[in-house]
């Protein structure tokens, strides 16, 4: 038997926008990793502090949605925080989301953003078991 992969993240492109990917064993762990991805949009997560925690909570009627809902939870608090996050943990119940985020107030000196994500969009969005049985998440935020 082959063993699992780490979770990971990655972009992909589309047009003028970015795609974000997660993958993990669970579906949980690939939402995780795709908020991930979301930060790297904007700067290097390894740069963002996880000094403070932000609870987040959303549903919707499916896996799918709920990952455009997660990422734009986490886009409206980078906004209104004015926080970068490098570090989350989510824990699902069916299409239910209760979530931690860790970061620290944006700085640009020390983050160097390249770009503000607007949201997530329903564009390539998709949550499902890979052929290798790992769990994938995407969407293309919109830049």
């Amino acid at each position: 038997m082959k063993p699992a992969a780490a979770p990971r993240w990655e972009h992909f492109d589309h047009g003028a926008d970015i795609g974000v990917r997660g993958i993990g064993p669970t579906p949980a762990a690939a939402f995780e990793q795709a908020a991930l991805a979301l930060t790297a949009v904007v700067t290097d997560p390894q740069r963002v502090a996880p000094l403070a925690p932000v609870s987040i909570a959303c549903q919707a009627a499916d896996l799918d949605l709920l990952l455009a809902d997660w990422l734009n939870a986490l886009v409206g608090a980078m906004a209104v925080r004015r926080m970068l996050f490098g570090r989350f943990e989510v824990r699902l119940d069916g299409a239910r989301l209760q979530a931690t985020a860790w970061g620290e107030p944006t700085s640009v000196q020390r983050h160097q953003p390249a770009v503000e994500v607007k949201g997530a969009t329903y564009t390539q969005l998709r949550v499902a078991r890979t052929p290798e049985g790992e769990w994938m998440a995407q969407t293309v935020v919109d830049v």
